[in-house]
């Protein structure tokens, strides 16, 4: 028999066991899935928006490999941290192991005042009203959700869903699992403008048409777009893609489609007031008695967060153009806008798993083609699938081809790691070792237990959003 254990439950693990449950080389396999988290489903539960329940209903796949007699779920165990299994401690329990620890930092802006009160990154945001327990009822949203003007940096669809979020009616998200404390502070959100800046033009921006049209069906928001910022893309200008180039995505044509749509002229009338002048600091300006807006901006670089008060006030932007190789340069002009939260989105990066080798340019653990490399050899029976193998790329199901690929290499390698001994019941040894793991059965306590805590309130499923609360709820196996 083959025992493998796969460190993470989102989707780059779970596929990596599903490919291992599909293959037919070795057909007697035992999987142990192992998550510091006592919950399973990574960021399909963690990351994904609680309003795009079509996404979140991927957990119902994912169920079903994790309920397969040759797997089992092994959560609240840590791997790699001062509390949890070193991996080479993890190494004596299994035949292999393969590392599906996503990448979990966000990427810094490395400007002045990044780190003021009032900035935060969209990650800590996203964590917050998804019931991260790492976040729980974090004080900084109700302190967050004052602010008037709400500046998203980044262009990504993280960008686009904490914009979204932030716009809409916390009534509209009553039927979510949104947590208890989360939804009362949307409730009394002061938010009325959020702007979503990138530093390129429209055409390079990363968010997907479905979730860029989703900002134009929000009841009470108005999307405002400056045609002449579209105007400096030359994509924007020519559609069907520049003369002597190669056509377009179909996407990028069908984004361009919807901010042109969009751009009506408004753009004259953004809101650029500079923290301190007359209007910035005082009530809500007229975008609080017209509902909420959302302007899309294009060509400006972030170059200070500004402060007043010791907090954040505002962000100074560099105004850009197109270089003419795909990149942007600075055209010696500045804008400030008002804003009293900002929220990066500008991408994800792996972090350093004490015990693996770690490239710390790229962010991923050194592999090839998924075995992990250790002085630039292969490391017997350690493996890696999903971001951290091969970076923040791609979307949830770009994790299949990458397992498949990590677990082609494991079925290669198969006959030499079996003649290594394993232990014959690895729970048995974490317990020994003073972990408490959460089987299958205690995560279906939590899901009873969230169920309850909805029908309490009138509500769906309502996530548990603290440690305590679900380690709790995994105990109560008379629920």
């Amino acid at each position: 028999m083959l025992s493998v254990a796969v460190v993470g439950s989102g989707p780059s693990g779970v596929y990596t066991a599903q490919a291992l449950l599909q293959q037919s080389l070795v057909p007697d396999v035992r999987v142990h899935v192992l998550d510091r988290l006592p919950t399973p489903y990574g960021l399909v539960r963690y990351g994904v928006a609680p309003d795009h329940e079509k996404i979140k209903s991927l957990q119902s796949s994912l169920r079903a490999v994790l309920e397969d007699e040759r797997v089992t779920f092994v959560g609240n165990v840590g791997v790699g941290g001062a509390d949890g299994v070193s991996p080479a401690r993890l190494a004596e329990l299994y035949h292999a192991v393969v590392y599906c620890v996503g990448a979990s930092a966000d990427r810094a802006l490395a400007v002045p005042g990044e780190n003021l009160p009032g900035s935060y990154s969209a990650t800590r945001f996203v964590s917050w009203y998804s019931a991260h327990p790492d976040i729980g009822a974090d004080p900084f949203a109700r302190d967050a959700l004052g602010a008037r003007s709400a500046v998203v940096i980044g262009v990504g669809n993280v960008a686009v869903d904490v914009a979204r979020i932030l716009a809409r009616g916390a009534g509209e998200l009553r039927r979510t699992d949104v947590p208890s404390g989360a939804l009362r502070a949307l409730e009394e959100s002061r938010v009325r403008e959020v702007h979503i800046v990138g530093r390129r033009g429209p055409s390079q921006a990363r968010f997907t048409t479905k979730e860029l049209r989703e900002l134009g069906a929000l009841p009470g928001a108005r999307v405002v777009v400056d045609p002449l910022e579209l105007a400096l893309d030359p994509a924007y200008a020519a559609p069907d893609g520049l003369p002597g180039a190669l056509p377009l995505p179909a996407v990028v044509q069908r984004n361009l489609e919807v901010l042109r749509g969009w751009s009506t002229g408004s753009g004259a009338d953004a809101a650029r007031a500079v923290p301190g002048e007359a209007g910035a600091g005082g009530a809500p300006g007229p975008a609080a008695d017209a509902g909420r807006r959302i302007r899309l901006r294009f060509f400006l670089r972030p170059v200070e967060l500004l402060e007043r008060g010791g907090r954040v006030a505002g962000v100074r932007f560099a105004r850009t153009a197109p270089d003419g190789t795909g990149g942007v340069r600075d055209t010696g002009r500045y804008e400030d806008v008002e804003a009293q939260l900002v929220l990066r989105a500008v991408g994800y990066r792996g972090v350093e798993l004490p015990g693996l080798p770690f490239d710390p340019v790229r962010g991923t653990v050194p592999h090839a083609a998924g075995r992990v490399l250790r002085g630039g050899v292969p490391s017997p029976g350690e493996y890696v699938a999903g971001w951290i193998k091969r970076g923040p790329t791609g979307v949830i199901g770009s994790n299949r081809s990458c397992a498949k690929e990590t677990v082609a290499s494991l079925l290669t390698d198969a006959a030499a790691l079996t003649r290594r001994t394993a232990a014959g019941d690895p729970l048995a040894v974490l317990r020994e070792w003073g972990l408490r793991p959460v089987e299958w059965t205690g995560w279906l306590s939590i899901e009873r237990a969230e169920a309850e805590l909805g029908r309490s309130l009138g509500r769906g499923p309502v996530k548990i959003p603290d440690w305590a609360g679900l380690l709790a709820a995994a105990r109560d196996e008379n629920r």
